[in-house]
C-alpha cells in the first residue's frame, strides 16, 4: 500500500508540473524568470512554515545540511532551464532537461556502486525517447542553451537521487521546508543583484505566480519528497517525467494546441515506461504459467 501511496503522489506531482506549463507562460508577460523563482521558492517557504511550523522544533543540524543541499541542487537547476531558454528553443528545453530520467540510475551507480535494474534503466531511457518524440523539434546546431539545459538535467537527476537519500533518515515535512527556504535565499539573493526589485502587481501575472506558489511549488514538492521514501529513484525519475506529457494535456485543453499522432506516439512510450518498470513484464509470465 505505502508504495502505491508514492506512485500516486508523484503521479500528481506530475500532473501539477504539467499545469505549471501554462501558468509560467501567464506569469512570464509579467515577470523576469528570477522573480518568478524567488518568487515561488518564497510563497513554498513561508506556506510550508504557516502549515507545519510545529515541524520547526525538529530541524536539526543533519536536516538543515541536507535540506540545504537538496535546495541548492533545486535552484541550480531550474536557474540553469530558465536561462537555457533563453538560448534554445522550448521543445530542446523540455527533451535536455527530461534526459535527468536517465542520469539517475547512474548516479546510484558510480558514488553508491548500486546495482542497475534492467527494466528500469529500460524504462528511463524509454521514457526519454517518448519525451523526444512528445516535445522535440530539432533546430540545427548546438549552442550554449543546449548545453545548459543538458547541465539542468544533471541537477534535477542529483535532486531526485538525493531526496530519495535523505529522506530514508529526515522527516519528508522537516526536509522539504529547509530546501524550499535554501531555495527562497538563493532567489532573493539573485533578484536583488540582478536589481530586479520593481514588481509587478498585475491581476493575471499575480494569479499565475501564486498557482505556481502554492500549487506547483508547495504542493508538488511536499508530495514529492514524501513520496518518494516509499519507491525507488529511478521509477521516481521515470514518474515525474510524465510531466511533459500532462504539459502536453493542458496546453491542449486550456491554450487551444492541436493534438498531433507525434504527441500521441510520444505518450504511449512514456507510458509504456512506466508499465515497464512497475510491473517488470511479470504479468507476462504469470500468463505463460496459466497456459501451461
Amino acid at each position: 500500500m505505502r508504495k502505491y501511496f508514492g506512485e500516486i503522489g508523484l503521479i500528481f506531482t506530475a500532473i501539477i508540473w504539467g499545469s505549471g506549463f501554462v501558468g509560467s507562460a501567464v506569469a512570464l508577460d509579467s515577470y523576469t524568470p528570477y522573480q518568478i523563482l524567488a518568487g515561488r521558492f518564497l510563497m513554498g517557504a513561508v506556506l510550508l512554515c504557516a502549515v507545519f511550523y510545529k515541524k520547526l522544533k525538529f530541524v536539526t543540524r543533519s536536516v538543515l545540511i541536507k535540506g540545504a543541499i537538496l535546495g541548492i541542487f533545486l535552484y541550480i537547476a531550474f536557474a540553469l532551464q530558465t536561462v537555457g531558454l533563453q538560448f534554445t528553443t522550448p521543445s530542446k528545453n523540455a527533451f535536455l532537461t527530461a534526459v535527468n530520467v536517465v542520469i539517475v540510475p547512474f548516479i546510484g551507480l558510480a558514488i553508491y556502486k548500486k546495482k542497475l535494474d534492467l527494466f528500469e534503466v529500460i524504462g528511463a531511457f524509454l521514457a526519454m525517447f517518448g519525451v523526444a518524440v512528445l516535445s522535440l523539434q530539432w533546430s540545427a546546431g548546438v549552442n550554449i542553451g543546449d548545453f545548459l539545459s543538458l547541465c539542468c538535467a544533471i541537477g534535477f537527476a542529483f535532486h531526485i537521487f538525493y531526496t530519495a537519500q535523505f529522506v530514508k533518515q529526515e522527516d519528508p515535512i522537516v526536509l522539504t521546508i529547509v530546501q524550499m527556504s535554501t531555495a527562497a535565499v538563493i532567489g532573493l539573493i539573485v533578484v536583488l543583484l540582478k536589481g530586479e526589485t520593481s514588481f509587478s502587481m498585475q491581476p493575471e501575472g499575480l494569479t499565475s505566480l501564486l498557482y505556481l506558489g502554492i500549487f506547483s511549488t508547495t504542493i508538488a514538492f511536499l508530495l514529492q519528497t514524501v513520496s518518494q521514501k516509499f519507491i525507488t529513484e529511478t521509477k521516481a525519475a521515470i514518474i515525474l517525467s510524465t510531466e511533459s506529457l500532462w504539459g502536453m494535456v493542458f496546453s491542449v485543453i486550456l491554450l487551444s494546441e492541436i493534438l498531433t499522432i507525434k504527441m500521441g506516439i510520444g505518450a504511449v512510450l512514456i507510458l509504456a515506461a512506466i508499465i515497464l518498470s512497475e510491473t517488470k513484464l511479470s504479468f507476462l509470465s504469470k500468463r505463460k504459467q496459466v497456459q501451461l
